[in-house]
């Protein structure tokens, strides 16, 4: 049973346990403190952020609807300063005492965070850390080593050890590098495996059809091409068609988005086969245990990692969410 499954079960037998004393005295059944939960999120300027926010918004519509004393305010901004500006706004005006926080930078949000702590605010970061971690109560990200690490081995398990591959990597950030890292460390036990070269695109389409672009003409004859992002992948797949090739045999995303895990289904492109998942949905984890918890008048472990998995044909149902942006 995962960190995750088990607080979840050990915050609903809590809560079954409260229930039952209280039936015991008469009836009554003894409601939790008010809880007032921030929750501050990038804009949806792409595929991923909208995600976060559909997400963000069906926790706030759930939760609210099943603990009545629940209060979620979501502010979305679109960039670091109206992110600080909003939190300043939450703790001042809306008086949040929690706050779930997905910062659109990580430098810039941290003494805007410090603040929110100082009033007392119980404070859940997520994915993208602060500079200063005693800034925040607990941290929930997903698996940028796994999401690394699962590709290469997937590439190198069914090409045999033997391949040509390029790399289109996001921006230059410690997550990427956390990502790269895992990937050429399994990469490196493979000496028939060929990184040809790696080039950031930035998480975009349009930056990773023109970093493809560049890799098919210096390149006559590739096998795998690793995205690391569905919305590189699709670039990355417009290249490919347009120049016509052949030979490249795969393109590996990454995330789960719902375009890639619908043609895994389907079966619709031979040449996406699988994925890794890295779901907008941790932010509807991170608002739910945050919540749960703080109804409890509990805390959450400090550092929480969602796995991400390898996703394929055989898996890619569980993964697939039709109503999502992402």
């Amino acid at each position: 049973m995962s960190e995750v499954a088990r607080f979840s079960r050990r915050v609903l037998l809590g809560t079954g346990l409260a229930v039952a004393m209280a039936a015991g005295f008469g009836g009554a059944v003894l409601a939790a403190d008010p809880v007032k939960l921030g929750v501050s999120i990038p804009a949806a300027t792409h595929g991923f952020t909208g995600g976060i926010v559909w997400w963000a918004n069906e926790a706030k519509k759930e939760l609210e609807k099943a603990h009545p004393n629940l209060k979620i305010t979501v502010k979305t901004a679109s960039n670091a300063p109206e992110q600080a500006n909003q939190l300043q706004d939450l703790v001042t005006v809306t008086k949040i005492d929690s706050l779930v926080i997905f910062p659109f930078e990580s430098a810039a949000l941290t003494q805007p965070v410090v603040q929110a702590k100082k009033k007392n605010v119980y404070v859940t970061v997520v994915d993208r850390g602060l500079t200063d971690p005693n800034a925040q109560d607990a941290y929930i990200a997903g698996d940028n080593t796994a999401f690394g690490r699962i590709p290469a081995e997937y590439i190198a398990k069914k090409y045999n050890g033997k391949a040509n591959v390029v790399a289109l990597r996001g921006i230059p950030t410690t997550l990427d590098n956390e990502r790269w890292d895992a990937f050429t460390a399994v990469m490196s036990k493979h000496p028939d495996i060929k990184i040809l070269d790696a080039k950031y695109a930035n998480w975009n389409r349009d930056d990773a059809f023109k970093v493809t672009q560049d890799f098919l003409t210096r390149f006559k004859d590739i096998d795998v091409i690793w995205a690391a992002d569905d919305d590189m992948a699709i670039g990355v797949l417009k290249a490919i068609d347009q120049a016509k090739r052949t030979d490249v045999k795969e393109v590996f995303g990454g995330a789960g988005s719902k375009v890639m895990v619908k043609t895994i289904l389907d079966g619709s492109n031979p040449l996406i086969q699988a994925d890794v998942s890295y779901s907008p949905k941790f932010i509807y984890d991170a608002i739910k245990l945050t919540a749960e918890a703080r109804l409890k008048g509990e805390k959450l472990p400090a550092t929480h990692i969602i796995p991400s998995s390898l996703i394929t044909k055989e898996n890619a149902k569980e993964f697939y969410f039709p109503d999502s942006p992402y």
